[in-house]
């Protein structure tokens, strides 16, 4: 049986890593929020999504997370007439990215909370393995 304590940093080091891919991935997603198609006939940026899974670390016997797969979100794009843009099609609209900057600022926020909650795990862990060594080194 492994550490309770390493277990745990264990397990919050793959939230860390986790989060930091939904993160980079809502930023990549805010920053392409209004690319629009090269030519009339291509698409826009489309917004991606993460999934995650558990995956059992075996010589710990601790349940992980991992990036199952970041994908994509089918929700159909945004049409909005603008004839004079380069991207817009015989009828004068442009599609615009499926992504809705309020779904992302929250999705961020969410990230952003369950990365912080690891990271005091993790600092958590880190006082409770100096306390235990200042124990031994006392007796």
């Amino acid at each position: 049986m492994a550490d309770p304590i390493i277990s745990a940093l264990k397990v919050a080091a793959s939230g860390l890593d986790a989060q930091s891919t939904r993160l980079r991935i809502v930023a990549e997603n805010m920053a392409n929020a209004q690319s629009t198609g090269r030519t009339p006939d291509a698409d826009p940026y489309q917004r991606k999504t993460v999934s995650f899974r558990t995956e059992l670390e075996h010589t710990t016997g601790t349940q992980e997370v991992r990036v199952a797969e970041v994908g994509t979100d089918s929700a159909p794009f945004v049409e909005q007439f603008d004839p004079s843009h380069p991207a817009a099609d015989a009828r004068g609209y442009v599609k615009y990215p499926n992504v809705n900057m309020v779904v992302e600022m929250a999705d961020m926020r969410e990230a952003n909370r369950s990365y912080e909650a690891n990271l005091q795990v993790i600092k958590q862990a880190r006082e409770m393995i100096a306390m235990t060594i200042d124990l031994l080194r006392n007796s």
